[in-house]
């Protein structure tokens, strides 16, 4: 029920495969609401209301990828091999690598001044469901990721979780002007669990927040819950409200997640996990979630929406939304 991520830096909406309709959203504004007019998309999807559940991408396994120069745009762009190395087309070959084996690369970095003494990092993190785990490794040139993923560099075991949150402004504002004042306060709570991160998708929700290894997405983060969303985390259980879903399963499964919880069941993180998921017809789907070893069924639709509005601060209309709803039975 994995897929593999989405080449790094690509939008992660899906395109519309079914009944699709045209809305004219309420104009944007700024995140903090001020007078100017200048477009931000998280607050544009605020004003709309868009869904946030099961939005979760694809992200059932990542490698983090410490990195203390400026990210550019694409993020992967910032990976360099060493002079003399010989490597070439160093970006390509982790790209292609990261995309076989079904893993989502990012890069991370500290919030606030760096401290350049010591060994940069790098981590795999496993987050399919009954596998998840963390290793980390010294990250001493980027072209040692090469070795990283041909499993010739082994890290070590961590049972740390990891929390991340996309500040990557060159690539959408919205995640730096949302992103970091989340980052400062999780940092201030979390110093050493904290990253800063790379796009990881889904720029109109920012603050995104994700919690390692289990994959979970929250968006529309305020700095004020960021500590809480992670308390509950690291209590094993999650906060449905901000929940995109984990990026660990596929989107009919998150929808079912969502709706359960939202009937009463289970809010633990390792609860309710899918056990079959059938396509009963085209963007309708029963599934099957394990609740405490019985079989709890649900039906799921999504119905995809054109919006005549930019989908982030940088892209250009029409944009592509798709909501998910609870199949009466």
């Amino acid at each position: 029920m994995t897929h593999p991520p989405p080449p790094p830096d690509a939008s992660t909406e899906a395109p519309p495969a079914g009944p699709s309709s045209t809305v004219t959203p309420a104009p944007g504004g700024s995140a903090a609401g001020s007078a100017e007019s200048v477009f931000r998309c998280a607050a544009a999807a605020e004003l709309r209301g868009d869904s946030l559940i099961a939005t979760a991408p694809p992200a059932a396994r990542w490698l983090l990828i410490e990195c203390r120069v400026p990210w550019p745009r694409i993020a992967l762009n910032a990976l360099a091999p060493s002079p003399g190395s010989g490597v070439q087309h160093l970006r390509e070959e982790v790209t292609r690598l990261c995309s076989s084996a079904g893993i989502r690369p990012v890069l991370i970095r500290r919030h606030g001044r760096i401290d350049h003494t010591t060994p940069r990092r790098w981590a795999l993190i496993d987050s399919r469901p009954g596998q998840e785990s963390i290793q980390w490794g010294d990250l001493p040139t980027d072209e040692h990721l090469l070795d990283v993923l041909a499993g010739t560099a082994p890290g070590t075991p961590s049972t740390e979780p990891i929390y991340l949150i996309c500040t990557h402004g060159r690539h959408d504002t919205c995640c730096a002007i949302r992103g970091r004042p989340a980052a400062a306060a999780l940092t201030a709570a979390h110093p050493d669990r904290t990253w800063e991160c790379s796009h990881i998708g889904g720029d109109r929700f920012a603050a995104n927040l994700v919690f390692l290894p289990h994959s979970l997405f929250y968006g529309h983060v305020p700095e004020s819950r960021a500590v809480e969303l992670a308390t509950q985390y690291d209590k094993g259980l999650v906060v449905p409200e901000l929940l995109r879903g984990s990026g660990a399963l596929p989107q009919p499964a998150q929808a079912a997640q969502h709706f359960a919880r939202q009937s009463g069941l289970s809010l633990a993180v390792d609860a309710l996990t899918p056990l079959k998921i059938q396509e009963l017809s085209p963007n309708h789907w029963q599934v099957h979630l394990d609740n405490n070893g019985h079989p709890h069924e649900l039906e799921v639709a999504v119905t995809h929406v054109t919006i005549n509005t930019p989908m982030t601060c940088s892209a250009q209309p029409p944009g592509q939304l798709h909501q998910y709803t609870l199949v009466p039975r």
